[in-house]
C-alpha cells in the first residue's frame, strides 16, 4: 500500500507507461494506492488496451515530462523510467541518443535537482556477448570493460556509467537510484510490440493448435540446436522489484533482474506446448547472416547483489510463469 500522506509525494510517473513493462508496472502502482500518471505515445495500434484498465491520474506525452516535472515534481513519490526504442535491432544512432539517452539524463539531473526518486530501465544487453561475465559491479573499471553488441545496449550502458561517475564524483543525484538490467522478459503487455516480442507470444498460436514451431539453429559449435541459453523473466517479477524499491528509499545502485537461472529456447518451447496442452514439435532454420555476429548464446543474471541488497521474494520458475502467462493472459487472444 502507498507509504506516503496523501498530497504529499503521493504519484508515480512512469514513462513508457503504456509500453510492456511500464504498463504493468503502472497498473501494479496503481493497485498499490499511489496517483499514476503516465508519458507514452499511443500511436495508431493496440498499445492503449494496456492502460485501459488502470485507474490513472494523468496521460501525458513524452516531449510533455520534463515540464510537468518542474511543474508537479513536488508531489512525485518517484519516477520509474521504462520509456525507450526498446529494439536491440535499431540502428539508426541519432534516433537512439533522441529517445533512450537524452531523456534519461535529463530525467536524472531533473530528479537531483528535485529530489525525486528515480528508477531507470538498465538491461542486461549491456553485458554484450558476457564474456566479462554477468554480475552487475558498479566499479568504473568493470563497466568500461564491457562491450555490448548493439547501440540499444550501449545506450542503457552509458547511462550506467555517468551515473555512476556522478555517485563517485560526488556531484549531486537523486536521493534514491536504481538501474534495473532487465534480461529477457515476458508476459501479458507485449502484445504491440511485433517482431521484439517475446519468442512466447510468437509461437503460442501455432503450438496451441498441435503444429510444429521453429527456433533458430545453433552456429556455435557449444550449443545445441535449440540449446541457446537465456535467463527468461516474467513481467511480474519486474514489477515486484519495483514495488519493492519504492518502499525501500534506502537502496540506490544497478542490479540485475532476471531468475539467476538460464534456460535453453527448447526448454521454453517444450513449457509453451505444455501449457497449451499440447505434444512438443519443434523444427529448426537457419539463424539469418545479419544476427550472427551479434548473436548472444547465454545469458544468466547474476542476482546476488539485489538478494543482499533485501529483496528476498523468489522468482517464477519459467514452467511456471509460461503457464500462467498462456492460461491467464493468450489463451482466448487476451495478449495485450
Amino acid at each position: 500500500m502507498i507509504k506516503t500522506a496523501p498530497g504529499a509525494r503521493d504519484t508515480v510517473l512512469v514513462t513508457g507507461g503504456a509500453g510492456f513493462i511500464g504498463s504493468n508496472m503502472a497498473r501494479a502502482f496503481a493497485e498499490d494506492g499511489y496517483r499514476v500518471v503516465i508519458a507514452d505515445w499511443l500511436e495508431d495500434g493496440p498499445k492503449w488496451r494496456n492502460i485501459a484498465d488502470i485507474a490513472l491520474d494523468d496521460v501525458i506525452r513524452p516531449e510533455a515530462v520534463s515540464a510537468f516535472v518542474e511543474r508537479e515534481g513536488g508531489r512525485l513519490h518517484g519516477i520509474v523510467h521504462m520509456g525507450a526504442i526498446s529494439a536491440t535491432t535499431e540502428r539508426d544512432g541519432d534516433k537512439i541518443i533522441a529517445r533512450n539517452v537524452r531523456p534519461t539524463l535529463d530525467l536524472w539531473t531533473q530528479c537531483a535537482a528535485k529530489g525525486i526518486r528515480y528508477i531507470y530501465a538498465s538491461s542486461g544487453a549491456t553485458y554484450g556477448d558476457g564474456a566479462q561475465g554477468f554480475r552487475d559491479d558498479e566499479a568504473q573499471n568493470a563497466l568500461a570493460s564491457l562491450a555490448p553488441l548493439n547501440a540499444y545496449g550501449w545506450s542503457k550502458l552509458m547511462a550506467d556509467r555517468r551515473f555512476v561517475a556522478d555517485v563517485v564524483a560526488g556531484r549531486p543525484c537523486p536521493p534514491q537510484w536504481a538501474g534495473l538490467r532487465f534480461f529477457n522478459v515476458y508476459g501479458p503487455g507485449e502484445d504491440h510490440k511485433g517482431d521484439m516480442r517475446s519468442v512466447i507470444h510468437k509461437i503460442y498460436p501455432t503450438a496451441a493448435k498441435g503444429e510444429a514451431v521453429t527456433l533458430f539453429k545453433s552456429h556455435h559449435p557449444d550449443y545445441e540446436d535449440g540449446g541457446q541459453l537465456r535467463d527468461f523473466l516474467y513481467v511480474k517479477d519486474c514489477v515486484s522489484v519495483a514495488q519493492w524499491l519504492l518502499e525501500t528509499p534506502g537502496v540506490s545502485g544497478i542490479f540485475n533482474i532476471g531468475t539467476g537461472a538460464a534456460r535453453s529456447f527448447a526448454d521454453l518451447a517444450r513449457a509453451v506446448f505444455t501449457a497449451a496442452g499440447q505434444a512438443p514439435r519443434i523444427d529448426y532454420v537457419d539463424m539469418p547472416e545479419s544476427l550472427r555476429g551479434a548473436y548472444q548464446y547465454f545469458t544468466q543474471a547474476d542476482v546476488s547483489k539485489l538478494k543482499a541488497a533485501g529483496y528476498t521474494k523468489p522468482f517464477t520458475s519459467l514452467e511456471d510463469g509460461v503457464s500462467d502467462y498462456v492460461t491467464r493472459y493468450l489463451r482466448g487472444g487476451n495478449a495485450a
